[in-house]
This record gives structure tokens, C-alpha cells and sequence, in this order.
């Protein structure tokens, strides 16, 4: 019987040494870290659900490649393995994808970072996906069943989501899940410059309530009451209803994450469900407080006309996670203790503060490309969101890193984590599933 092994490279990962020291003591950061390290490999999982069961799987999760994790996949001699990492991790499936092919062990990457870099990528593997796997992998498995994989794979179209497989979530084991993953769509129809997967995922597209509710079944069935996190760029990111995935989600009766843009809070159609499907938070891309992205469309507007929104949804039930980006270009010492201020009274229920990270497949790379402004001494392993990976307009690298670290210090601190865990509880006060 032919094997597969899926490698999930996951984990959170800063280079920056002080931050990493103290990054960590941080409780509001600790508990974001925590919460998507231990994410289930939702890709990898659903390539398993595709996969013929005359094939036998197995799974294995790792925040760094170790000898026992060579050790383990070696002893399950596969057919074939499939690897997934982030741009941070990339390094890492590189080296372990050499160690195995050096063992025989054929070796196939993809995601996001192998899309937007496959002839990279293809320098350590014997085959690399290109944009959405599920579209050619029933070839993948045919060819490397025959020992003929080609060296690229790459879907004439995109994979549409009606057809999706039911994720093989048995893969997981008997770990208890903080959160499980489902995806209701897939891509965004805006084309923010820092973002790749709003076009190298292809256009943006919706899961039918079938397919919704059957992965939610699933998910219950291996945990009666499981927090879901929406793997998805930006769910409402068309203006609705919406009906057939808050149907979906209500039917379930579990408690709900995902991440949308701020037009959610004039959404009343949406907004008026949203609490009572359980939908507990929704992190709301605000981006910067000193220069606006392009590619933001629909998106782009005030920041008062934000945060308005982020009270609209807050009174509705559901805590608004704040998502800043410090770096753009304009950014000053000045502008980043503005936002300081602007942390420590906003109405956010939380937040999530990142450096602008220049991910390959972007027009943001491709810009400081062409300005000469990528650091050449920060490999891969840097883009981590919360390392500095180019020359800012109006800083040092050094000052930004400082600032920013600063910065994580105060907004992450003690008090500022007992504020917004106050404000939560007063919004989930209002929500009918909570209480």
C-alpha cells in the first residue's frame, strides 16, 4: 500500500533576540502566539481528504525539524512526502526536504510561498504545487504512486469549492484542539499591496452550506462544543447576506473566529446575525495610522469611520480584534508613539500589532525590490511579521526595531491586557451565545 506523510511546519517564530526574550512574557501576546501555533494544518488536511483510501496517511505537526522527526518519517518508508510551511519556515522544509530526498524519500512543497517562489522551491523537491493544490492532486498521487512525478504542478483553473473534500480531521489524534480550522471561502477581492494571498490564491470564492456543514459535523463529532477559526482572508468580503454560511454556522451552535474588513460593521444584514450564529470575534484589518495601502479599495476610508464600525460590532456581541501594521512608509518615532496613545484608549477589544513584512508574491516586495530597500543580510527566516526586513523611508532598521519592540511592550503589557479583557466582557455581555 502506498504511504503519504504530511509535514506541518508550524509554530510562532521571531528572529529580533530581545523581542524574542521578552515577546513571550507579554500576556496579550503569549495568547495570540499560542492560539495559531496550535492551528490545525487545514491545506494539508484537506489534500488528505482528497487522497484514495488504497493510500495509507499519516500527519505530523512540528515547530522545528528535529532528528526524531526525520527519525519517524524515515521509519514509515513514504511513498511520498508533502510538505507545508510559511515564508518564516521555509528554510526549515528546504533543509528537511534535502535530508529526505537524500534518503530516497520523494519530496513534494507547495502554499504560499512555494507559489510565489516555485523555482526556488523546486531546487529542494522533486515536485512543487503551484496555487491551489486539490485541482491536480489526484495526478500528484498517480504520478508519485508510478515514481514519474513531474517537477511542476499547476492547476489550469481555479479549484472550485463546491467540490471540496471533507478534511481528514481523524489526522489530527487525540491532542486536545484550542481551535479547528474551516474554510468558508477562499482568496479576497482586494489587492492590498502587503497581502499575497488575495491573488496568488486566485479570485475570491464561497463554500456551499453543504460542504459548511458537513465539515462542521465532522469537527463535532471529534469535539462536541470546538471553537472554530475561519480560515478564510476576509469572509464577508462581498456585501451578502451571507444566509447559507451563518445558517451553516448557526445550525452548529459553536463559537466562531474569523477575519473580515470594517465594512462589516455597516453591514446590518450580516451584523444583525452574527452574534447569534457564534460568532464570539472578528479581527478587522485597520492597517496604518499614517499612510493608506494600495490595493485597499472598498476598504480604503477614515479612521473614524473605522472605529465606528468597530463600535457597531462590539454592541452587537462580538469582540473586534484591532489589526495594526507598523513600518509603512512615513513611519516615524513620533507616528509610532501616536499609536501608543491611540492603543491605550482605543475601543478594540483586542489588538494585533505586526510589522509590514514584504512577503514574496506581493507588490509591496516587488516595489522595495526596485528601490533597492530589501535588506540583503534577512534571509527567509526574518519574515516573521515581527522582524524588520527592509529599509524604512524615515527610520533606521535598528530604530524601527526598537520602536516597534517598544511599542509591543506597552500595548501588550499588564494593564493594557486587563483593559481590553474588561472590554470583552462587556461585549460578550451582549452576546446571546455566551451567556
Amino acid at each position: 500500500m502506498p504511504h503519504i506523510t504530511f509535514i506541518a511546519l508550524s509554530g510562532f517564530r521571531v528572529r529580533e533576540r530581545e523581542l524574542a526574550e521578552v515577546g513571550m512574557t507579554l500576556p496579550g501576546l503569549a495568547d495570540r502566539a499560542a492560539a495559531i501555533a496550535g492551528l490545525p494544518p487545514l491545506g494539508l488536511l484537506t489534500l488528505a481528504g482528497m487522497t484514495p483510501d488504497d493510500w495509507s496517511m499519516s500527519l505530523h505537526e512540528a515547530a522545528v525539524v528535529s532528528d526524531s522527526l526525520m527519525q519517524a518519517i524515515a521509519e514509515e518508508a513514504p511513498t511520498l512526502v508533502a510538505i507545508s510551511a510559511l515564508t518564516a519556515s521555509i528554510l526549515e522544509a528546504y533543509g528537511l526536504a534535502d535530508a529526505l530526498r537524500s534518503l530516497g524519500i520523494p519530496v513534494i512543497l507547495g502554499g504560499l510561498h512555494v507559489t510565489a517562489c516555485p523555482e526556488e522551491a523546486s531546487a529542494h523537491a522533486d515536485a512543487v504545487v503551484i496555487g491551489d493544490g486539490e485541482s491536480c492532486w489526484h495526478q500528484v498521487l498517480d504520478d508519485a504512486e508510478q515514481r514519474r512525478l513531474k517537477p511542476r504542478y499547476h492547476s489550469a483553473t481555479p479549484f472550485n469549492l463546491a467540490d471540496a473534500p471533507l478534511p481528514r480531521y481523524e489526522l489530527l489524534g487525540n491532542r486536545r484542539r484550542p481551535r479547528f480550522t474551516l474554510q468558508t471561502s477562499r482568496g479576497c477581492p482586494f489587492a492590498c499591496d502587503f497581502c499575497a494571498a488575495s491573488r496568488l490564491l486566485g479570485p475570491f470564492r464561497t463554500k456551499p452550506a453543504p460542504r459548511i456543514r458537513a465539515e462542521l459535523d465532522a469537527i463535532r463529532a471529534i469535539d462536541p462544543r470546538p471553537f472554530i477559526e475561519l480560515a478564510d482572508d476576509n469572509t464577508f468580503a462581498r456585501g451578502g447576506p451571507h444566509d447559507h454560511t451563518l445558517d451553516a454556522l448557526t445550525s452548529a451552535g459553536t463559537r466562531w473566529f474569523t477575519e473580515a474588513d470594517w465594512r462589516l460593521g455597516e453591514n446590518p444584514a450580516v451584523l444583525n446575525r452574527l452574534a447569534a450564529s457564534g460568532c464570539v470575534q472578528v479581527l478587522i484589518g485597520l492597517e496604518s495610522l499614517v499612510h493608506q495601502h494600495t490595493g485597499m479599495g472598498a476598504k480604503r476610508t477614515s479612521l473614524d469611520r473605522m472605529m465606528d464600525a468597530v463600535r457597531a460590532i462590539q454592541d452587537a456581541g462580538v469582540a473586534a480584534i484591532g489589526c495594526y501594521i507598523v513600518g509603512s512608509d512615513g513611519e516615524t518615532p513620533e507616528s509610532i508613539d501616536r499609536l501608543r496613545a491611540f492603543l491605550e484608549t482605543d475601543p478594540c477589544a483586542d489588538a494585533q500589532v505586526t510589522l509590514l513584512t514584504p512577503f514574496p508574491g506581493t507588490a509591496l516586495r516587488r516595489r522595495l525590490a526596485t528601490e533597492g530597500r530589501l535588506l540583503a543580510d534577512r534571509d527567509w527566516s526574518h519574515h516573521t511579521l515581527f522582524d524588520v526586513t527592509y529599509q524604512p523611508d524615515c527610520m533606521s532598521p535598528g530604530d524601527l526595531e526598537n520602536a516597534f519592540r517598544n511599542l509591543l511592550i506597552d500595548a501588550f503589557g499588564n494593564a493594557q491586557t486587563k483593559r481590553r479583557r474588561e472590554i470583552r466582557r462587556r461585549t460578550w455581555m451582549c452576546n446571546p451565545t455566551l451567556s
